[in-house]
């Protein structure tokens, strides 16, 4: 084990060269990042999802009732043991074979039974009442760490010149306010990762999973080898475009749809501005180039800036379905659902499709394709 731990945090891949974790060992004069930090996270994320129930409960509940959304859930199928023994245990969405099968065993009509399987799938799907208040939660916190970090940064000098990120690299003090920031967020994220595999599992539950993961290790990563100025760049920069989106969400909900037009076309903006243009020219530029010049490139330097431009690869990819989105809302007038959740179509169509044509439908969604950080599709006709 001893061995294994040394190998894990080799100082010449962590840190720059001539440069070992003694070397960053606190003191009466100075205090730096320590692994050792994080772990506080931990406990803090289990508070944080408690704290979410109860905001849940005694804030966003009373607010959604007070907007008239609805506390009841979807249409409920009457029971039936032998359909709901081939539902848990063997398939959701039976094929046409079947479904022929059933029909022949119950003396029900396929469609009758298609309705049952579609009514039984929307059971375990969120109310729009529970949506909303888990969007005023994400909302809530989105809109407090965003508006903490930005008054934290316009103090900093690394604001106003990213250079400042990498002078006298990696020895740069740990300031109380840059360590609240950093446990902060990373404790919001890993009550999110532990919070899927309680609440509702949504069709997208395995991409959340590896963009959480994908979220915690950046945190973390910057936070071991003291990149923590040039992370809490990155952290604010995100949340500008989360907060709108979240409220648009609600907005979507609450069935204000002019106001969800609105905030869901200022997300746009402001995702494809943020993610398209300040990161790359302003992060991006400082990662990649100045810390160069600056530092010079090491191991974990790498891989921090690999990790950084499979992002921009992701923020491309979801600027593309952003605009496709935008443009299919102004078309159609309006921009609803939350494309992970949302109930699907009573009508009596055929459900039987081809895996090979469910799966490039599911392909297409805005869940799906976002990671979801977009999750509002302006087609309700369409599933």
């Amino acid at each position: 084990m001893a061995g294994i731990v040394a190998w894990f945090w080799n100082e010449r891949f962590w840190l720059p060269h001539n440069v070992t974790w003694a070397d960053l060992k606190n003191t009466d004069e100075s205090t730096f990042p320590q692994a050792e930090d994080l772990y506080l996270a931990c406990p803090l994320a289990f508070c944080m999802f408690m704290i979410r129930l109860v905001f849940e409960r005694f804030i966003a509940k009373p607010c959604a009732l007070g907007l008239k959304i609805q506390a009841s859930g979807p249409q409920k199928a009457q029971p039936n043991a032998i359909l709901e023994k081939v539902f848990t245990a063997i398939t959701k969405h039976p094929d046409e074979k079947r479904l022929e099968g059933l029909s022949k065993q119950l003396d029900w009509d396929v469609r009758t039974i298609q309705r049952w399987f579609r009514q039984r799938r929307n059971q375990e799907k969120p109310s729009t009442l529970a949506r909303f208040c888990e969007s005023m939660w994400r909302f809530t916190f989105y809109l407090y760490i965003f508006t903490y970090g930005v008054r934290f940064l316009k103090k900093t000098p690394w604001l106003w010149n990213t250079r400042e990120c990498w002078y006298n690299y990696p020895y740069q003090p740990l300031t109380v306010d840059l360590h609240y920031y950093y446990i902060l967020e990373l404790s919001f994220y890993l009550s999110l990762f532990f919070s899927q595999f309680t609440d509702i599992r949504r069709k997208d539950f395995l991409l959340m999973l590896l963009h959480h993961v994908a979220t915690i290790s950046l945190i973390t990563f910057s936070y071991v080898n003291n990149m923590a100025r040039v992370g809490t760049l990155i952290m604010c920069l995100h949340d500008a475009a989360d907060v709108l989106l979240e409220a648009a969400k609600m907005a979507n909900y609450a069935k204000c749809q002019r106001l969800c037009n609105i905030l869901f076309i200022m997300f746009a903006l402001v995702f494809i501005s943020s993610r398209l243009g300040v990161y790359p020219v302003w992060v991006l530029n400082s990662t990649l180039f100045e810390s160069w010049e600056i530092v010079g490139p090491y191991p974990s330097w790498w891989v921090f800036n690999l990790l950084l431009v499979l992002l921009q690869a992701l923020h491309t990819f979801w600027s593309y379905l952003i605009v496709r989105i935008t443009c299919r809302a102004i078309s159609r007038g309006k921009v609803s659902k939350d494309d992970r959740s949302d109930i699907e179509s009573s009508s009596d169509e055929d459900e039987v499709v081809p895996s090979s044509q469910k799966h490039h439908t599911n392909g297409t969604n805005g869940a799906h394709g976002t990671n979801g950080y977009l999750s509002l599709s302006p087609c309700p006709d369409e599933h």
